[in-house]
């Protein structure tokens, strides 16, 4: 009888080590999670939604949140799913909430080793990487690179459709401007060495440099896509925001960014254009106010690119495109949504975007 009241007391003793073990480790958990959260800039009541947050997702390790990209898109997909779920999306304290959320995922994605690190020399700059070509006192022209070997660069003979005079390229120096996806815009100096071709192609070999300057880092993650949309010429009085009720231009968004967007439409344009996309996400209607900083135009199929800079989004808008490019919607609907698009503008587009008169092709023509 002794030695079973023995064996007892040691089993609860036992029991109690571990129970009490594992609340002060659970305890320590906390803690750590609250000083990760303060040092990535949370506030304490922010944080204390976020460990609601990651117990609601049952991660198992909370402080994940702060530096794993998975860990933190699951708990703010739950949340994404609850606020549509609840319909507090109105609430202007939930929605700056998320918007912090995304700010930081945004920050976790940047930070990673493939956006990190640029480049330092020309003989890192991937074949068929778009250029632009600076001739002092002549102008700019659009290029591409076609090989690059330990030599040289052999880039496309530069094209200007706006400067008919024929140049005479070997011995020209140049500047060469291209921006790395992902990365940053580039800038170096060479020296055309001599003018070939090469794969088919009418080209320049030019001189390697090793430096490159670094002009501006991309400071937002971009999703490609390919959805109808329509674009405006911007009035004096626009905000940003407001959706159009009459017809517009018919275009194609190609990338789109909480900073930006990329649109093909038919012929040419040029930088500087105060314009407004408008296109269908997650149920509605979203119009960005903004800019065009460059156009690329393809004069074979009569068609350019026209990259737009947007001007600060309302918050509610800047997450909802940001739930789009970090993949925060709904599985069922990531799956429809575009095709239902599409469909949409077969069909003369949705009510839901509210079909655009169509402005002039004049009117957006450089």
């Amino acid at each position: 009888m002794f030695v079973l009241i023995i064996v007892v007391i040691a089993a609860l003793g036992t029991a109690f080590f571990l129970v009490s073990r594992s609340k002060k480790e659970n305890s320590m958990n906390w803690i750590q999670f609250f000083a990760r959260g303060k040092d990535a800039g949370f506030s304490f009541r922010e944080i204390e939604l976020l460990r609601r947050l990651a117990a609601m997702c049952n991660i198992e390790e909370p402080a994940s949140l702060f530096y794993s990209q998975p860990q933190l898109d699951v708990c703010i997909r739950s949340m994404v799913r609850t606020i549509r779920m609840s319909g507090e999306g109105e609430e202007q304290g939930t929605q700056d909430f998320l918007s912090k959320l995304y700010d930081y995922r945004k920050k976790i994605e940047m930070d990673k080793p493939r956006i990190k690190n640029g480049i330092s020399n020309s003989r890192q700059i991937n074949e068929g990487q778009h250029l632009r070509v600076l001739v002092a006192g002549t102008g700019v022209y659009r290029s591409h690179l076609v090989k690059n070997d330990g030599q040289y660069l052999t880039i496309a003979r530069p094209v200007n459709i706006k400067i008919s005079s024929a140049l005479s390229w070997t011995g020209t120096k140049i500047s060469v401007y291209f921006w790395r996806q992902n990365d940053a815009g580039y800038v170096f100096d060479s020296e055309v060495l001599d003018e070939v071709y090469s794969k088919g192609v009418s080209s320049l070999k030019i001189s390697h440099s090793e430096s490159l300057f670094r002009t501006q880092k991309r400071k937002s993650i971009r999703i490609k896509l390919h959805k109808a949309a329509f674009l405006y010429l911007a009035k004096d009085d626009d905000v940003q925001g407001k959706i159009e009720i009459v017809p517009g231009l018919k275009c194609f968004l190609e990338d789109l960014s909480d900073t930006g967007c990329a649109v093909i439409v038919g012929g040419k344009a040029a930088p500087g254009l105060r314009v407004k996309v408008q296109f269908a996400m997650d149920n509605s209607a979203i119009c960005m106010l903004g800019t065009v900083r460059s156009v690329d135009f393809k004069e074979e199929v009569n068609r350019s690119i026209l990259h737009i800079e947007a001007d600060p989004l309302p918050t509610e808008v800047r997450n909802q495109i940001l739930s789009e490019v970090f993949g925060m919607l709904p599985e069922e609907e990531e799956e429809t949504l575009p095709f239902r698009v599409l469909d949409d503008e077969a069909a003369g587009i949705s009510k839901q975007i509210a079909p655009a008169a169509e402005t002039s092709q004049e009117a957006i023509d450089a």
